[in-house]
């Protein structure tokens, strides 16, 4: 049962965290960059490993009995998501700006944690799938199973921002060009616009 519970968490929080979304968009972009990588992959790490508590404890259930505080996020979330949207978007039209020197930062270390803040916290679909679907999932399990479960779901996620954020370093000679740039900001702006209309018509 304790390797079970262990097991459990962490195979179903790897699964819902691998999915293409702006969490993850982000953080490779940060990686690519070499800019505020660890405070970044810290904050969703920690982020995440909070809200697997709470629906691992059983706020869940409060959330889906208060329809209008999912409401409230959906549009703040899709809004949030046109924004980031159009910023990156005008960023794939200047390839000009695109590449950023590695030896030092291109954005301050608030702006970003900042971003990824919102980008965690605003997103509905956290609340969702971490909150909502994984805290049901652990609903079965003796608290000390729960707390195992959760355990197992935050050392996922923690390796998976790990893996996308310092092993985005190796793919930093495929972006040594604006081109390059260019096409991973237009598939990231198009990716937060699909998400945001998702997220409006949901």
């Amino acid at each position: 049962m304790v390797s079970t519970a262990f097991v459990h968490g962490f195979t179903s929080t790897a699964m819902l965290i691998m999915a293409i979304g702006a969490q993850n968009a982000f953080v490779l972009r940060q990686g690519l960059r070499r800019e505020h990588v660890m405070p970044v992959v810290l904050v969703c790490a920690l982020s995440d490993a909070v809200l697997l508590q709470v629906g691992v404890w059983g706020m869940g259930g409060v959330l889906l009995a208060r329809p209008e505080w999912a409401q409230f996020m959906r549009w703040a979330g899709a809004l949030f998501l046109l924004v980031y949207a159009a910023q990156t978007a005008a960023r794939a039209l200047r390839p000009g700006q695109l590449l950023v020197a590695t030896s030092g930062p291109g954005t301050s270390l608030r702006s970003t944690l900042a971003t990824v803040v919102a980008l965690t916290w605003l997103n509905p679909h956290v609340y969702l799938d971490t909150v909502v679907l994984l805290g049901t999932m652990a609903t079965p399990y003796p608290a000390w199973g729960r707390a195992l479960f959760a355990a197992g779901g935050s050392l996922a996620s923690a390796l998976w921002f790990l893996l996308i954020g310092l092993g985005a370093r190796w793919l930093a000679p495929l972006f040594a060009t604006p081109a390059a740039w260019r096409v991973l900001d237009g598939v990231t702006a198009t990716t937060m616009l699909v998400l945001a209309g998702v997220m409006a018509l949901s």
